[in-house]
């Protein structure tokens, strides 16, 4: 197994925050599905913040 680091930015405003929930859009299960699309693979994404619903995320550390 190999783990990758990801820092990422989206606007929230589609959709029903980070989190994977049944039968609703997510930035979580929207990047696993991007994922899958160019790899193949099925993943498991883990967080270190979650947004609620609506909510944006702008990456402001310079710090990796």
């Amino acid at each position: 197994m190999k783990n990758i680091k990801l820092l990422i930015e989206y606007d929230g405003k589609n959709y029903a925050g980070w989190q994977t929930q049944p039968g609703k859009d997510s930035i979580q299960g929207e990047i696993i599905k991007a994922i899958y699309e160019v790899t193949g693979e099925e993943v498991e994404l883990n967080a270190s913040g979650r947004t609620d619903a609506g909510v944006h995320a702008l990456r402001t550390s310079s710090q990796f």
